[in-house]
C-alpha cells in the first residue's frame, strides 16, 4: 500500500468511528480517560455512597458498571442482604442499558405505560424500582450506579446522591 491508500483508508475508519458514536468534535476519536469509567473512579464513588448509606442507617451495596452494562466494581457493607448483591448489580445494568434511572423507569413501566413489561426482558436483568442512575462526564454517559439495601426511597436518594457526587469524583481525578 502507498501512501495515499493508507490515507484512505485511515480517513475511512475514522469517518465510520464518527458515524457510529466511536468519536466526538471535529474527527477526534475519544481515548480521553474522562470519558471512561475506571476501576479508580468506581471505587472512589463507591467510598462516597458507603459513607451516606452508612449516615442514613443503611447497609447497602453498590455497584458501578461501565456504559456498556458491566460491572466495574462491586462492594457489599457489613450486614447487607444477599439479595442486594444481584439487584444493584442489575440496578446499575439497567441504567446503563436504558440511559436512564430505575426510578424513571419505574414510572413507563407501569401498566397502561410504554414500557410495560420490559423487567421481563434481558433474562429478567431490568430492575424498575429505584436505585439506579446514569453516570455522565462532560455530559456523556459513561457508566452507571446501583443501590441496594434499604427501602426503594432510600435506594433512590443514595444512587441521586451517587450521581451527584460523582461530579466531584471526577473532578479529583
Amino acid at each position: 500500500m502507498n501512501e495515499q491508500e493508507i490515507s484512505g483508508v485511515v480517513q475511512a475508519v475514522l469517518e465510520r468511528m464518527k458515524n457510529t458514536g466511536f468519536a466526538h468534535g471535529a474527527g477526534h476519536v475519544c481515548t480521553c480517560k474522562k470519558h471512561k469509567m475506571t476501576l479508580e473512579k468506581a471505587n472512589a464513588l463507591i467510598e462516597k455512597v458507603k459513607a451516606k448509606a452508612s449516615e442514613m442507617g443503611v447497609r447497602a451495596v453498590v455497584a458501578v458498571a461501565d456504559q456498556a452494562g458491566r460491572p466495574v466494581s462491586v462492594q457489599s457493607m457489613d450486614g447487607a442482604y444477599i439479595a442486594s448483591f444481584d439487584i444493584a448489580l442489575n440496578k446499575s445494568f439497567t441504567s446503563a442499558s436504558l440511559n436512564m434511572s430505575t426510578e424513571a423507569l419505574s414510572h413507563l413501566s407501569q401498566p397502561g405505560q410504554p414500557l410495560y413489561g420490559i423487567q421481563f426482558t434481558n433474562d429478567g436483568k431490568i430492575v424498575i424500582f429505584g436505585g439506579g442512575e446514569v453516570l455522565e462526564a462532560e455530559g456523556k454517559m459513561i457508566g452507571a450506579l446501583g443501590v441496594s439495601g434499604g427501602t426503594a426511597e432510600q435506594d433512590t436518594e443514595l444512587a441521586a446522591y451517587g450521581r451527584e457526587v460523582f461530579k466531584e469524583v471526577i473532578a479529583c481525578l
